[in-house]
């Protein structure tokens, strides 16, 4: 008798970076476009707010979902199509996100946003011209001329919204920026626009950190959730505009993004070999938006010379894993938990609904870059922490000072 022969042991196969970042991208967008792109999303959005909300217009949960969710995920949007089963996800994705735009300023559709209703939306009208900013010619250039003839209406309606003085400036001067940008220098507001950089130097403390006003430092990700990409994105907007004004925009842009390099290596460093990193300061649930310069410079393909594109891969990868392979970070409809690493409601702020948590899709910027780029083609290395604690040469770490000096060109 012929022995029997053993079973093989069932072959799983491994999945790239590069497929996992997909995974966790579209599952996390989908819910959100395929219903807006049918005027269905404020039908049908399981929400939850902070158990300490104010009493804000409630409708701002659906402004904040989709405009932080795209600034995040725009750069791959913009991928060039193909019939890779990520070019499929990835072109259904931008279908779906085209007719949400649309709904999104057409008054007649049910998921009109509630643009102007609260200060809060100057936020989340910045998140939405930054996603045009990231994918200029695949989301802002395909729009019909109405709609985007909506947009820069509604964008300018909200300069009756005062913004706080503090990172707040931002969000106008993005926004202003964009329409000088898309509308041909027509329309927008240069003071909002050169205050908010010169505001951005005064605030500037340095080694890659900026204060949230002029009172006080907070130890907190400010400097990642809003401060270097806006601020970039709004000199650049400047620059693709060729907008001449007083600031020399060129040389605020390339001493910004020195600053923003060194921040990124800090970055880098707070990421531990398990792929934690400390949670410190308000607005922690918008978890991976802390590590934004990070993915924001690997996109530019402007990391320091400190990082290479395999350890910075490897170490949001691990990240990543770390936070959402097995927490409870979706609720059974799909969307966004209030917490940082599951669900955990007590770690929202008075501000806060699960529409705010879409920030954490910017980490996923890379996802702009090519497959065979080498952030994605780059074999893994260990990151900075996984050399220090495991006895590797790693590199010290010094303070950076500014060398690029601006003064207003007349």
């Amino acid at each position: 008798m012929l022995p029997i022969a053993a079973k093989k042991p069932k072959q799983t196969v491994q999945k790239t970076d590069r497929e996992y970042w997909c995974e966790l991208a579209y599952k996390m967008a989908q819910p959100v476009l395929e219903p807006m792109s049918k005027g269905e999303l404020q039908a049908t959005m399981l929400t939850e707010f902070s158990p300490s909300f104010d009493n804000r217009n409630r409708k701002v949960v659906y402004m904040e979902t989709f405009g932080r969710l795209m600034a995040g995920i725009a750069p791959w949007l913009a991928m060039a199509d193909d019939d890779t089963a990520e070019g499929q996800q990835r072109r259904q994705l931008r279908e779906w996100a085209l007719q949400a735009y649309k709904h999104a300023v057409d008054p007649e559709s049910p998921d009109y946003l509630c643009w102007g209703v609260a200060g809060q939306n100057l936020v989340d009208a910045a998140y939405i011209a930054e996603s045009f900013v990231r994918a200029y010619d695949v989301l802002w250039l395909p729009l019909d001329d109405v709609t985007k003839q909506r947009y820069i209406k509604e964008f300018q309606n909200l300069r009756r919204i005062d913004p706080p003085y503090t990172n707040w400036l931002l969000f106008s001067s993005v926004i202003e920026s964009f329409i000088a940008k898309a509308n041909n220098r027509q329309g927008w507001d240069e003071y909002r626009v050169n205050s908010a950089c010169r505001k951005m130097e005064e605030w500037y403390v340095g080694d890659g950190w900026y204060a949230d006003g002029q009172d006080s430092f907070a130890f907190d990700y400010y400097s990642s959730y809003v401060f270097h990409a806006m601020y970039l994105e709004t000199l650049q907007n400047m620059m693709d505009a060729k907008v001449n004004s007083r600031l020399d925009y060129k040389k605020y842009y390339d001493r910004a993004l020195k600053r923003a390099q060194k921040f990124s290596i800090i970055l880098e460093r707070f990421i531990s070999p398990e792929g934690t990193f400390p949670v410190v300061g308000r607005s922690t649930p918008y978890r991976l938006a802390a590590l934004q310069p990070l993915a924001l410079l690997a996109w530019y393909g402007k990391l320091p010379q400190d990082l290479t594109n395999g350890q910075v891969r490897a170490a949001l990868t691990q990240v990543m894993h770390r936070m959402f392979d097995h927490q409870q970070n979706y609720n059974e409809a799909g969307y966004l938990t209030i917490g940082f690493c599951g669900h955990q409601p007590e770690t929202a702020d008075w501000y806060t609904n699960n529409g705010s948590l879409y920030m954490t899709s910017l980490c996923f910027m890379p996802l702009g870059l090519a497959a065979d780029h080498p952030f994605w083609s780059s074999k893994a290395e260990p990151w900075t922490q996984v050399k220090a604690w495991g006895g590797q040469p790693f590199p010290k770490d010094h303070r950076w000072a500014d060398d690029i000096v601006t003064k207003d060109k007349w």
